[in-house]
């Protein structure tokens, strides 16, 4: 028998994702604080707030085997978070535009006392944008909660990236392949 599991994110992308690998499951999410230690490089901030998150949740549901995750943008090393308008979407994907960037999220299983935590990076090569595509995107699809502002999934993704290494469902917010793999030793 499964045990209660719980995914502690309300993001609709780790919500399919969830429910594509056919795992039985609730959301709860919590207020956790969101900062990170300033100085931390970026490629750890992701599993550093995927663990904040999991403890946050557990003290919520402590039977329960919690997932918690979160996903950022790194571009020169340079953390790109969610944007906060339509001009700082903008921004960004100017940025992007023509480079390479890194897609990292951070997971953490957590059973009681048991404790697992990795991360994941995949690297995106974006081609280059139009501000004529960018303005489209923006406009059309408001991508002002996804980190690095845009959702490859999304049109953006089809005009957009040129190619990927590394895990796409990663680009998505979970690496959920890994995920799976790493669960077994929970159920």
């Amino acid at each position: 028998m499964l045990p209660d599991i719980v995914l502690a994110s309300g993001s609709p992308r780790r919500k399919q994702l969830m429910e594509l690998a056919e795992l039985p499951f609730r959301v709860l999410v919590s207020d956790a604080d969101e900062t990170n230690p300033p100085g931390m490089p970026g490629e750890l901030v992701p599993e550093f707030l995927a663990k904040k998150k999991a403890d946050a949740v557990h003290d919520l549901a402590p039977d329960a085997l919690i997932i918690a995750a979160d996903t950022i943008v790194l571009l020169d090393h340079q953390i790109l978070g969610k944007p906060k308008d339509e001009a700082d979407a903008i921004h960004m994907l100017s940025h992007l535009s023509g480079r390479m960037h890194q897609v990292v999220t951070g997971v953490c299983i957590l059973k009681g006392s048991r404790q697992y935590s990795f991360s994941t990076t995949t690297q995106v090569y974006f081609r280059s944008l139009s501000n004529a595509q960018i303005v489209h995107y923006v406009s059309g699809y408001k991508p002002y909660d996804k980190a690095g502002a845009y959702a490859i999934q999304e049109w953006i993704g089809i005009i957009g990236i040129e190619k990927i290494v590394g895990d796409y469902y990663n680009v998505m917010g979970l690496p959920i392949g890994e995920l799976l793999l790493h669960l077994q030793q929970f159920l």
